[in-house]
């Protein structure tokens, strides 16, 4: 299937900021500017526009449309080809020259030059799209069926994109930036100011290509902007929203119709078809979807289940600087959300009486590295939960929390985890992985441990007993090659150890993020990467890891519910009280009541089954509860425990 892309863009002189926002909210992307002046850049950029100049210019735009002979200027200037558009010159050789020597992403010609443009593009060597205005959805075809595989739409409406999509059924028709869609995040970066690259990021998912026009993101309180009958919300019409769907491998394209069949036949992907699963489009989000339900149906059948836990957050004071965590505070930052605190032994171990006694089977673990934290502290507050509530299970510590609580003790991670299993922990949490990928982990977390003490720390847990769950954190500077090197690392690990219970996708949550706020991030992923994500990891992992967990606190019940019909089998835990997710923007996640899980389940013709952390299926109580959980004393406990931080 051939790949079209389209740019919605308007022509302007100069560009206010409600100009801008006016344009972009019905859906422009790029003002062209002829030339870019800096006030007009200026107002693109605070309205969401990003400016292209036709013509050389004194101010810098995102791109440059320009003839051949200017276009060599700028790439002598070492502007790279993705940033320029060569418009198509009378002399063939100056084009082809222009072409060549610059690698520019698009050659504009006029829609009688389209022939000649695709001549020159098919040539070797080059690799430019042939760009052309089309006036009319009748235009339109006629320009691709002439070879032009980039659509300029001047004041089209958007109901005339639906006309135009159903008038190229056999099209991958995608909507792209002012750059070429697959521009690499480190790219970009590198080379547009400041500025720019914040409006660009705001524009795109992780491929490069125009983000759906929906308000939605993971943790706003809104429902997810899922169709009724499907799952890809890539287009908002009716007409598409309204179209069930039906797995039909004959209809795929290559390769993806080999890879889901063999998926099916018991061959998982290798790590490049991951790549290729994590690229798909529309219609091929639904069909993923679709072998992903149904291998849910042969390894975990009609069950979903849920745990009962608490997580106790025990600091929000943190000397790393991820970027993506809004939940940590500094010493000095009451001027941001909450003030920072660190909870005593004593009310940690308060919390967890209070979760057992609320009919909790596991309390989780999890804060900042506060700068007075060594190993001692780990192995403590565990000592103390075990003290008083010997058949509670802790689910603690991030491989981070442990390769810190190592090195402050001057052992060795081995000797530091004995040393934790020992006190009485129960299984690791498998956060602070975000995006198994160096190159993503530079910027997200450059002072937090890599992919390889990540793995180290989870092997070596895994070989002495302690078994962990696998995450994922997507949304904010990764892309399909990081996802798929990401789900290639834990297979490894998981061949090797059998470790992993459970995969849990997290998405970013960027509304109090600060690697959002700065600018550097893309507002979360959207709701077709979010199917992609876990209907992945289902295919990804058949064989190796059963149990792949939705994560309601991130996305909300609603929407929890509709991807157990994408692949997953889990809702995690009731949680009572999370608020990392919340310190970053989320409207959910505070806590759900073990009845709502089940009413939740059994709407959707399930069945509910509350579990264990290792998924080892837990009976009613002992009151018959028809929640499924039952309200414990925890008598005799004194909880004033000497053993506090200084």
């Amino acid at each position: 299937m051939t790949r079209i892309t389209y740019l919605r863009l308007r022509p302007a002189e100069e560009v206010s900021e409600l100009w801008a926002t006016t344009h972009r909210r019905e859906g422009t992307t790029v003002a062209e500017l002829g030339p870019a002046t800096a006030d007009a850049v200026a107002g693109c950029l605070a309205g969401g526009l990003l400016p292209v100049s036709v013509g050389l210019s004194a101010a810098e735009p995102v791109g440059w449309v320009v003839n051949p002979q200017q276009a060599l200027q700028l790439a002598e200037a070492g502007v790279p080809g993705w940033r320029i558009t060569v418009v198509a010159a009378d002399d063939r050789m100056a084009t082809l020259d222009a072409l060549a020597r610059t690698g520019a992403g698009y050659l504009r010609v006029g829609r009688s030059q389209v022939t000649v443009g695709v001549e020159l593009a098919t040539l070797p060597s080059i690799a430019t799209s042939v760009s052309v205005f089309v006036d009319s959805v009748e235009d339109a075809v006629v320009a691709v069926e002439r070879g032009a595989t980039d659509l300029l739409l001047r004041d089209w409406a958007t109901e005339s994109l639906y006309a135009l999509r159903d008038a190229l059924p056999d099209v991958d028709l995608i909507e792209r930036t002012a750059l070429p869609t697959g521009l690499s995040v480190d790219d970009a970066r590198a080379e547009l100011p400041a500025a720019m690259f914040t409006a660009y990021l705001d524009q795109i998912d992780a491929s490069g290509i125009v983000r759906p026009s929906y308000e939605w993101a993971p943790g706003k309180d809104m429902d997810a902007p899922v169709p009724a009958e499907r799952f890809s919300a890539q287009w908002q019409d009716a007409a598409w929203r309204d179209r069930g769907y039906e797995l039909d491998l004959a209809e795929l394209k290559r390769p993806l119709a080999g890879i889901l069949s063999r998926s099916l036949e018991g061959t998982p992907p290798s790590r490049d078809e991951l790549e290729v699963l994590f690229s798909a489009r529309g219609v091929e989000v639904d069909a993923i979807a679709a072998v992903a339900d149904q291998l849910r149906r042969e390894i975990s059948g009609d069950k979903v289940s849920y745990v009962v836990n608490r997580n106790i957050n025990y600091t929000n004071q943190c000397y790393f600087k991820c970027g993506f965590c809004a939940f940590s505070k500094g010493p000095r930052s009451l001027n941001l959300r909450g003030d920072p605190y660190l909870l005593t032994i004593p009310q940690v171990v308060e919390r967890s009486v209070e979760a057992w006694n609320r009919g909790a089977t596991e309390v989780c673990l999890q804060g900042g590295i506060h700068p007075q934290f060594t190993g001692d502290f780990y192995v403590t507050v565990v000592e103390a939960i075990k003290e008083q509530l010997p058949e509670m299970h802790i689910h603690g510590f991030t491989p981070l929390e442990v390769w810190q609580g190592a090195e402050t003790l001057g052992v060795t991670v081995d000797r530091f985890l004995t040393s934790l299993r020992d006190a009485g922990l129960g299984t690791l949490p498998g956060t602070a992985a975000e995006i198994l990928d160096d190159r993503v982990r530079e910027h997200l977390c450059p002072d937090k441990i890599r992919t390889s003490q990540w793995a180290e720390v989870m092997i070596s847990a895994h070989e002495l007993g302690l078994r962990s769950t696998a995450t994922i954190m997507f949304g904010h500077i990764d892309d399909p090659a990081a996802w798929a090197n990401h789900f290639e690392v834990l297979r490894q690990i998981q061949r090797r150890t059998r470790g992993f219970t459970e995969v849990v996708p997290l998405p970013f949550v960027h509304m109090g993020a600060p690697i959002y706020l700065r600018g550097l991030a893309r507002p979360g992923p959207t709701w077709d990467e979010v199917v992609l994500i876990h209907s992945v990891a289902r295919i990804a992992f058949a064989g190796l890891i059963d149990n792949i967990q939705s994560s309601w606190v991130k996305l909300g019940l609603e929407a929890g519910r509709r991807l157990l019909d994408a692949g997953c089998n889990d809702l995690g835990g009731t949680l009572m009280d999370e608020i990392i997710s919340r310190s970053a923007g989320a409207a959910h996640g505070r806590a759900v009541e073990p009845a709502d899980f089940i009413e939740l389940i059994e709407s959707h013709g399930r069945v509910p089954v509350r579990r264990d952390t290792l998924y080892r299926p837990l009976g009613p109580p002992a009151d018959g509860s028809a929640m499924g959980v039952g309200t414990r004393e925890a008598t005799g406990i004194d909880i004033q425990i000497a053993a506090d931080l200084p």
